[in-house]
């Protein structure tokens, strides 16, 4: 079992990998032995994340590129094909939320800003679907290639405030399992979709919503808290033993799957 789940030797693309999840998923499956290849927008952040891994005596390599771009997704595929010549997983872990896209307490619908609807939503599934279009071709020369897309709890469970994020993310969960029927009925080799779906982790995007300056919970971290059995937010490492099975071999006959990782969230009734 422990061969089984390995993902040494592996080459994984990881978009948004210098985020607070995104690179603690990178750094982990690159300590397992995988070749990752850091995918971001900022050169020094994807530079300094591949040097810190390069330091541990890891595989990686670092593309620049926005994942809303395909012609910037296509110069990134021409460079890992040209280095590696092929990719064994694609994780989409790009992604966030914006502002505009909230609609607070005090707010209604009307205060909603389309424009930034539209971002949230061009990040989070065209930003899920333009790298798997891309990189399909270095997927295909897997034998047993597979994409890992990130979802939230919130695709679920309709949060207050996050309607943006909450309609995009449920996109992504729709994508995978179509995705999934597509692979799996039109390739030679069948490329797994699968979508994992985090509960509340601290990053740096939410942490002012769920912690005051002297680190006390928010109204709102109260609450998060209150309705989640294990009682604490997640730590980022606590989300790496589902994505490294979900890499694995050992999740050959998995896909079309959305694996909750949320300490109890999704399943509590709060009563």
């Amino acid at each position: 079992m422990k061969s089984l789940i390995s993902v040494e030797n592996k080459i994984i693309v990881i978009s948004g990998a210098t985020g607070v999840l995104g690179e603690s998923m990178t750094c982990s499956l690159a300590a397992a032995g995988a070749h990752v290849v850091v995918l971001g927008r900022n050169q020094s952040k994807v530079d300094a994340l591949v040097d810190s891994i390069k330091q541990e005596g890891d595989q990686a390599s670092g593309v620049v590129a926005d994942v809303t771009s395909k012609e910037a997704l296509e110069a990134a595929k021409d460079t890992i094909e040209n280095h590696l010549g092929y990719i064994d997983v694609l994780i989409n872990a790009a992604g966030g939320n914006m502002k505009g896209a909230l609609i607070l307490p005090e707010q209604s619908l009307a205060d909603a800003d389309v424009e930034e609807m539209r971002k949230v939503i061009d990040l989070n599934y065209i930003g899920s679907f333009l790298p798997t279009q891309v990189f399909l071709p270095l997927l295909e020369k897997s034998k047993k290639g597979s994409v890992l897309n990130i979802s939230s709890v919130a695709a679920h469970l309709p949060l207050t405030r996050v309607m943006g994020y909450a309609s995009a993310k449920a996109g992504i969960e729709n994508l995978t399992q179509f995705l999934a029927i597509e692979f799996a009925q039109k390739q030679e080799n069948p490329i797994r979709v699968n979508a994992l779906a985090p509960g509340f982790f601290l990053t740096e995007q939410n942490r002012e919503l769920l912690t005051n300056s002297d680190g006390s919970l928010t109204d709102r971290g109260e609450k998060i808290i209150a309705h989640t059995p294990l009682g604490k937010f997640g730590d980022p490492q606590e989300l790496n033993g589902a994505i490294h099975w979900l890499c694995s071999d050992a999740a050959n006959f998995v896909t079309g799957t959305v694996v909750t990782v949320d300490g109890g969230f999704k399943a509590f009734a709060g009563v």
